[in-house]
């Protein structure tokens, strides 16, 4: 099956403290959003990636481009501009495929540089056998929810809990007819769009390394986990 892996960036920087936005900073010396695309094309060779992003930050991942010639070397891309919503933003990279069966697309997280290989090609085998699937791990936590009857967090079992990661891969047939719906405010994902449709999301073992940087404090864990971790 021919694959896909849509970029979703569209982040101002703002919750990181930083005039540039966060998936243009440099992580070990190279953009996190090379990083990003790096991990799809050394998961799979023949995968076509689709990098979408705020028009008005087209110029400077050009410039950064330029800057640093490995990354259209080692990850030719379709630049696709997003929209209002991450919604809308992962509804655009769609309409770029052409294909309509037989196709399986992947949908990332820009700044989620360091997914690990073996999670993304086991996601794309899970997809392939099931339809879509969607990364997640346990959580490490004790978890508490707000009762509004008892006015109380109670305790919440966490064997029954999973965060939920990306990539989510899905089939393109079943993602052009969900994104086809009209945006609604508890589209919190991708899977969210999909399972409106009536489809279950099947889980797949993500990994622990795979955060998502928006704060200061994510860059110093990721820049250790460069260094520490084969990922």
């Amino acid at each position: 099956m021919k694959k896909y892996a849509i970029i979703v960036a569209g982040g101002t920087g703002q919750r990181m403290k930083s005039a540039v936005p966060k998936q243009f900073l440099l992580l070990q010396g190279k953009p996190i959003l090379y990083h990003t695309l790096l991990q799809f094309t050394k998961a799979f060779s023949d995968i076509e990636l689709i990098l979408v992003l705020p028009e008005n930050q087209f110029n400077s991942w050009h410039n950064l481009c330029q800057e640093h010639s490995e990354i259209l070397q080692n990850c030719p891309h379709q630049l696709v501009q997003g929209g209002e919503t991450r919604f809308h933003s992962s509804q655009r990279g769609i309409q770029a495929i052409r294909e309509n069966q037989n196709t399986l697309v992947a949908i990332h997280d820009g700044v989620r540089p360091l997914v690990s290989i073996a999670s993304i090609q086991n996601a794309f085998k899970h997809a392939q056998e099931h339809g879509n699937a969607v990364l997640a791990v346990s959580s490490k936590d004790s978890i508490r929810q707000w009762d509004a009857n008892e006015q109380i967090y109670l305790p919440i079992d966490r064997n029954h809990i999973r965060i939920i990661q990306t990539p989510q891969v899905f089939e393109i047939s079943i993602l052009k007819r969900a994104f086809q719906q009209e945006y609604q405010d508890f589209f919190t994902d991708d899977a969210s769009v999909v399972e409106l449709l009536g489809i279950d999301i099947q889980l797949v073992e993500g990994n622990y390394s795979n955060i998502k940087i928006t704060t200061p404090e994510d860059m110093l864990i990721a820049e250790a986990l460069t260094q520490k971790v084969n990922i």
